[in-house]
């Protein structure tokens, strides 16, 4: 089972899960919108088991403890060192590096600026920063489905997604194998004082972030045919952007929720990816 802990960084704490011996190969999973570390309960299990050392934080505006209030306080510049910082703390030279969705986003971007610290990278789901950036200019289809991404960073989408119960910040989450439990976590969280506006915040940061450039560390990325928010454009031009060992598998009749929906499939294609690459 997953223990609950906080992490103190320079800019406060982060509450996290772990699993697995703290001297284990150290593992770090970053959740995506609108979700947080519980969505990688699954994976927490497997990979203690697998004798790694795995932390899933509740990222900058999820946790309590690192809640700023200015939008430009969630520009990629401060996700990336606040990995950073979290590595610090338990002391990592080097580690693997998994994320879902924003979560994926920031792992490309450590991994680009910091090869050195990264092992491996696993991306579930949202494709090479550069990659993704350059077909939403580009590709009608990849536009129609980012077009919520307009919405989620207009002044008017906390009242919008938390009316009637939370009705239209549940539905983000629908169709998808989101279980019911961790759903209903999620939606309790982001109804706190403050947390959705701070969710949100990553959109509205946007601007501020530049591109990341090439990655070299071997990369999985994961990406489900289903995915209403990614669409076959982004996922396939994400190889010109890893010059490293790369492998990209696709899940078929799979929703964006990848870790929760199809965490077997999820959990052999990581542990297959860590168990190649050992140094």
């Amino acid at each position: 089972m997953a223990e609950y802990i906080q992490i103190p960084t320079p800019a406060g704490n982060f509450d996290a899960l772990t699993s697995g011996p703290e001297d284990g190969r150290p593992v770090l999973l970053l959740h995506g919108f609108p979700e947080a570390a519980v969505e990688w309960s699954e994976q927490l299990a497997v990979l203690g088991g697998a004798e790694c050392f795995a932390v899933a934080p509740d990222q900058r505006g999820y946790s309590p403890g690192v809640r700023p209030q200015n939008v430009a306080d969630y520009k990629m510049d401060e996700l990336v060192g606040d990995v950073l910082a979290i590595a610090e703390h338990f002391g990592w030279q080097r580690f693997d590096l998994v994320g879902h969705d924003w979560g994926a986003a920031v792992a490309w971007a450590v991994a680009a600026a910091h090869p050195d610290r990264v092992r491996t990278l696993t991306a579930v789901s949202i494709p090479h920063v550069d990659a993704f950036t350059k077909v939403i200019r580009e590709d009608e289809d990849q536009q129609q489905r980012s077009a919520y991404m307009q919405a989620l960073r207009a002044s008017t989408a906390e009242k919008t997604l938390l009316a009637d119960d939370a009705r239209k910040l549940r539905a983000i989450y629908r169709p998808g194998g989101v279980p019911d439990h961790h759903l209903d976590d999620y939606v309790r969280r982001l109804t706190e004082p403050g947390a959705l506006t701070a969710a949100l915040n990553w959109y509205r940061a946007m601007k501020h972030n530049p591109e990341i450039g090439p990655v070299k560390v071997p990369t999985l990325y994961v990406w489900s045919t289903e995915d209403v928010a990614v669409g076959s454009a982004a996922a396939m031009a994400t190889e010109q952007h890893v010059t490293g060992p790369y492998t990209f598998e696709m899940l078929q009749d799979v929703t964006h929720w990848i870790p929760e929906e199809a965490p077997d499939s999820l959990n052999r294609l990581l542990l297959r990816h860590l168990v190649a690459h050992q140094e």
